[in-house]
Parts: structure tokens; C-alpha cells; sequence
């Protein structure tokens, strides 16, 4: 479980809406070689009034309304955590109009200079058996303004995949 304090990377499912669900009318964003997909998103019960974020996508389908891809939020300064766990949906928008869901199956954070953050394990004896504690983190940490080519590129030169 990740508390959106900071920008996440996440890997997980993309649909695109159609035309006739209010999507793009072009259909699906032909991804390219040197340039991520970027768009805002929010992750509901917010809105995009009150938790829009910034959202790169990457390495998913050219043409395919349903594909594998990658992905870095970024939160925009002022908005309150967002708790982002495996399952959850996140809407990318163009503006304010839906045009995709993300559904995440893996979330990472990342620090300020976009390198992934690792996490504690921290062992704890219950009957033989070991547990795992979430790492624990300021939620009140300042927010640190960079773009998301920025970090996606120090992500990438770090040798994650």
C-alpha cells in the first residue's frame, strides 16, 4: 500500500475509451519511440476539481484499445495523499473528459530525483513467523516540483524496467 505523497511509478492495464463512451475520437494515442503519453488523471472518489494528477504513459499497444503499460503519477502541489494500492482505478483524462482507465497491479514510489525508493523490510517475530511492516514515511513531506520526463528518465538510466 502507497500513499501518493510523491510521484509513484505503476505497471498495470490500460483501456481506452471509446468515441461513443466519450473517449477520444481519434481512438487510442499511437505511442512513440522518444515521447511518453502525458495526460492528467485522478484516482476516484476524487474529481478532477479536487485530485488530478499528471500522468506519463509508456510501452503499451499502438492501436489497442486494451494493452499492458507503464506509468509515473505525479501529484499536484496542494493535493492531499492518495492512497494508490494494487486494484485501483485510475481515469485518465484529456482536460477534465475520461478518455482511459488504468487499473494498477504493481506501484512503486520514487524518490525526489526519480530513482525508485526502496523498501524497508523490517522482520517481526509473531509465533515463528515473519511479517512484513510497510515502510514508513512523512505524509506531510513537502512537495518537490519536477516534470515527469525528468524522473521517468533518471528511472530509466537507475536500470529499472
Amino acid at each position: 500500500m502507497v500513499m501518493m505523497t510523491g510521484s509513484l511509478a505503476v505497471r498495470g492495464t490500460v483501456v481506452w475509451l471509446t468515441p461513443q463512451q466519450g473517449g477520444r475520437v481519434s481512438g487510442p494515442p499511437e505511442p512513440d519511440y522518444d515521447y511518453d503519453y502525458s495526460a492528467t488523471a485522478y484516482l476516484p472518489p476524487r474529481t478532477p476539481e479536487d485530485g488530478q494528477t499528471g500522468l506519463a504513459l509508456r510501452r503499451f499497444a499502438p492501436g489497442a484499445w486494451r494493452s499492458p503499460a507503464e506509468g509515473i503519477l505525479v501529484p499536484s502541489p496542494g493535493n492531499r495523499a492518495q492512497q494508490v494500492v494494487p486494484g485501483c482505478i485510475v481515469v485518465i483524462t484529456e482536460g477534465v473528459r475520461p478518455v482511459g482507465l488504468l487499473t494498477v497491479e504493481e506501484v512503486h514510489a520514487l524518490a525526489p530525483d526519480g530513482t525508485p525508493v526502496a523498501e524497508r523490510v523490517e522482520p517481526l517475530d509473531i509465533t515463528g513467523l515473519t511479517a512484513l511492516r510497510p515502510p514508513t514515511g512523512d505524509a506531510d513531506a513537502p512537495y518537490r516540483h519536477s516534470t515527469a520526463a525528468s524522473r521517468w528518465s533518471a528511472h530509466e538510466r537507475a536500470g529499472a524496467s
